[in-house]
């Protein structure tokens, strides 16, 4: 047994609460190194005869990595209290694991074990139920529709009429999103996100001028929010983006510490290093990466503090939105997201919050500050298995094992799945062209545990490289529209919404290949049914066996044949099974 690569912590992805009494609890192992995991569990205030009483519940190996097995049970508790350790067993060991080591026999002594002092609800995390149902649909404003051209910016280009470049304007605005609504429930989505809508120099919006202040070329308050009642008559949430991190270079803040320099009021709402103040390539000055128009705000200053947090209640108050995307999430500081996430909970307790984070996020996902990230890594993996053609469909399991069980198991329900967005090439470019293959990244998107979205356009097969070559004009005659593409996402996203266990109720197990580049896929179960998702990451005919008497029903296929004990699924091809226990 390989006591080194044995790991648990009673915190985050290893021990959490589901509900006020219920526990989920995770070890992770040596991969192939163990029979079996069982949970020794007691209170440690009941004893009998002078010995403390435990008992032992079998846990599950619940997936795996290219490194370890992860083990959980979930544990109803009857006190609120715990103290817990592990039996562990291999083909010629057995060691009992605590918080203080391991050893032949359990410890008499509770002391030595792992504990749950409380199970306080307060500490739970909690994000919105709704969003376990929701199918986000991103919208990049400028490039939508355009429906009123009494607003347009100056030098407004004729839509579709030039590719998009990073200066230019094609009038895109809220009229134009509320005329295409239909386009979204007929898809079936029910949730919004726009990228930056605030009063901005750019056609991206991401460099604000100000918080308060919608841009004039989308529309005025009144014109946002009739768009918003309307998606809300069609059961749509809306969710905003928010730049917190840094300003735009014409924020009337910076422009006065630009004016008056060290005499300037605001100088301390930024990171300046001396004065004057000098932009350039490296400018004296914090900003966002090195770019010299996006000064980074001082986020620990009271009073610039107190500004955004106004600005991100003010928009819920005002325009009843539902959720808040926080972009460069990780470069403002844990106090004041925990300021924020407070004051606009009050605001509105079933408030979205989602944060842009690259990177292991679980220091903003113990339920003081966002309710989700975005899942990066869900979208780099799908590419790498499918369009990059650069892991196996052995590697893409481990891979996505190693995400999903960074988390616990209620952060990954909400979290915020994408395969492309405004800043990444288009799905169908970067997967050659190939419209099968693209459909199993849509497959593997709406049936995965968390919450997806689809980049405007993706669905009728837009193409598109870099930023800004993604960030094209949306097609609305609909002859040009990828119609099989269209109609593959419309039919996930119907199935979706029937079948629970393709959203995020019950657990997921995943299942690895035969081979290295064979069938794969994941099985999402409850105590009385499971739905089972299959696919076959490449071009050529491959077999996955069936159990003998294997009773199932085809929820959905492509370029799948069934026979007598096995499936046979062509190139790209895909099924989604359902099983009753």
């Amino acid at each position: 047994m390989e006591k080194s690569a044995i790991f648990h912590r009673p915190v985050d992805n290893f021990a959490y609460l589901l509900d006020n009494r219920t526990l989920h609890i995770r070890i992770k192992t040596k991969q192939n190194d163990l029979t079996g995991v069982s949970l020794i569990i007691g209170d440690p205030y009941i004893w009998k005869n002078g010995e403390w009483q435990f008992s032992e519940v079998l846990m599950s190996l619940s997936g795996s990595d290219d490194l370890f097995d992860y083990w959980e049970v979930e544990l109803v508790t009857t006190n609120r209290r715990l103290r817990y350790g592990f039996r562990l067993t291999s083909i010629n060991e057995g060691l009992i694991f605590t918080e203080k080591g391991f050893y032949d026999t359990p410890p008499t002594d509770t002391d030595y074990y792992f504990c749950f002092p409380y199970l306080h609800e307060n500490e739970q995390f909690n994000a919105p139920e709704w969003v376990k149902e929701t199918i986000w649909y991103q919208i990049f404003p400028e490039r939508f529709a355009n429906s009123d051209s009494s607003i347009n910016p100056r030098d407004t280009k004729s839509w579709e009429s030039e590719p998009p470049a990073v200066d230019n304007f094609f009038g895109g605005d809220f009229a134009g999103i509320t005329k295409h609504l239909d386009h979204l429930t007929d898809l079936g989505v029910n949730g919004i996100y726009f990228t930056p809508v605030f009063k901005a120099y750019s056609n991206h919006k991401y460099d604000t001028i100000d918080y308060m202040e919608l841009d004039p070329q989308f529309g005025d308050a009144d014109s946002l929010k009739t768009l918003i009642s309307e998606c809300h008559t069609r059961g749509i949430k809306v969710m905003l983006d928010a730049v917190f991190n840094h300003s735009g270079y014409y924020f009337p803040p910076f422009q006065d510490v630009l004016e008056k320099g060290e005499n300037s009021c605001y100088k301390d709402w930024f990171h300046i290093h001396s004065f004057p103040v000098v932009g350039g390539a490296k400018p004296n000055y914090e900003t966002f990466g090195f770019v010299e128009s996006m000064p980074k705000l001082n986020t620990a200053n009271p009073e610039v503090k107190k500004y955004l947090i106004d600005a991100g209640i003010y928009w819920i108050k005002e325009f009843d939105i539902d959720g808040w995307r926080l972009d460069v999430a990780n470069e403002v500081d844990h106090p004041f997201w925990r300021e924020f996430r407070t004051a606009v909970k009050e605001a509105k307790p079933e408030l979205y919050i989602l944060g842009e984070i690259w990177h292991d996020s679980m220091p903003w996902l113990r339920g003081d500050q966002f309710d989700a990230v975005m899942n990066y890594p869900f979208k780099t993996n799908v590419l790498n298995l499918l369009a990059n053609g650069n892991i196996s469909s052995r590697q893409f399991v481990e891979n996505m094992s190693k995400v999903y069980f960074s988390y616990p198991k209620n952060v990954f329900d909400v979290t915020f799945n994408l395969v492309g967005s405004h800043d990444t090439p288009r799905i169908l470019t970067e997967c050659g062209g190939n419209v099968k293959m693209t459909k199993q990244v849509f497959t593997i998107l709406l049936t995965f545990m968390g919450s997806p979205c689809i980049y405007y356009g993706d669905e009728i097969g837009l193409t598109g490289g870099q930023d800004p070559g993604c960030r094209n004009c949306m097609v609305w005659d609909s002859e040009r529209h990828q119609s099989e593409l269209k109609d593959h996402i419309r039919t996930l996203i119907t199935l979706r919404k029937r079948e629970k266990l393709l959203a995020n109720e019950g657990a997921i197990h995943f299942l690895l290949p035969k081979e290295d580049h064979g069938i794969f896929g994941y099985r999402k179960y409850t105590e009385n049914k499971s739905v089972v998702v299959l696919l076959n990451p490449n071009s050529a005919e491959q077999i996955f066996p069936l159990e003998t008497g294997d009773s199932h029903k085809v929820l959905y296929s492509c370029e799948a044949k069934f026979e007598p004990n096995q499936i046979r699924l062509g190139e790209y091809g895909f099924c989604i099974l359902s099983y009753t226990h």
